[in-house]
């Protein structure tokens, strides 16, 4: 399990995030507290807005401890929205290509979690993508293609929505090819000017999630786990849940996934299955 933080509010520097709190996303890098394990040493990736409509993006391989560009980035960017990320892989081998965030044109997203049967599953996802979207992906994980299919079910005019269709299509997906399934998640995804996040598995053992207040009335910060120990200060987020930061600032929902997209013909499902 990744662990990641994502921020928006007025302009602040990533290491409020990143590196200086007493848990850090780098600390928690090789010391989370609420994950399967505990080091997260897969890579690591910053994507952050600024006076430009797409999002600067920095990542590499190393761990996040251990790169001085990632402290040297964090101390000198303010940014009122911001995506960060450290890695423990689950699908996909250690390389760039692979670390979160994910970027196509003015979106990014990142990801805690994983699907199973991935391996059975990757090729009929992929064949839902048109060339566009399926020529954007450069990586391996089932993030990137998560992502890449919410974009393609209408990420961009309706964001939740989308996500909930693509999260219901690799649930029907894999019920249909494999007889189950099983998906564990939180995401965090924005245009850069409204920051979105998800809580949600199809079990009980959903990942978790955190929000707080930080900085002036109405900026927030959402966690895979708290930054400190002030426990009056981080609400937990709900299995099941939407959270969409804006100007209005912290509104939430619940998150449903919609098992109602047409499955390509069954035949062409098991021939790319198998």
């Amino acid at each position: 399990m990744c662990r990641w933080a994502a921020y928006r509010g007025e302009p602040l520097y990533l290491e409020e995030l990143v590196t200086s709190p007493a848990h850090s996303l780098i600390e928690q890098s090789h010391c989370a507290t609420k994950a399967k394990t505990a080091t997260n040493a897969d890579g690591f990736g910053l994507a952050w807005y600024g006076d430009r409509p797409e999002p600067g993006r920095f990542r590499d391989v190393l761990p996040a401890w251990s790169d001085c560009n990632l402290k040297s980035l964090a101390r000198q960017i303010r940014s009122p929205l911001f995506l960060a990320h450290v890695r423990a892989a689950t699908h996909g081998s250690t390389r760039r290509d692979n670390c979160h965030p994910f970027v196509h044109g003015i979106w990014s997203f990142m990801h805690n979690g994983q699907i199973d049967h991935f391996d059975r599953i990757r090729r009929p996802m992929e064949s839902m993508l048109d060339d566009d979207h399926f020529n954007a992906r450069v990586g391996t994980t089932d993030s990137e293609l998560l992502f890449l299919l919410a974009l393609q079910f209408g990420l961009r005019e309706r964001p939740i929505a989308a996500m909930a269709e693509a999260v219901g299509f690799v649930e029907q997906l894999s019920l249909h090819l494999t007889g189950a399934a099983r998906i564990r998640m939180t995401a965090a995804f924005s245009d850069g000017v409204t920051l979105y996040a998800v809580r949600y598995s199809t079990d009980e053992h959903a990942p978790t999630l955190f929000a707080a207040p930080m900085g002036p009335k109405g900026s927030y910060c959402l966690v895979s786990e708290p930054l400190d120990d002030e426990k009056d200060t981080w609400v937990e987020i709900p299995a099941g849940s939407a959270v969409i930061l804006s100007e209005n600032g912290l509104d939430a929902a619940e998150f449903n996934p919609v098992r109602e997209r047409s499955l390509q013909p069954e035949a062409r499902l098991e021939a790319m299955a198998g």
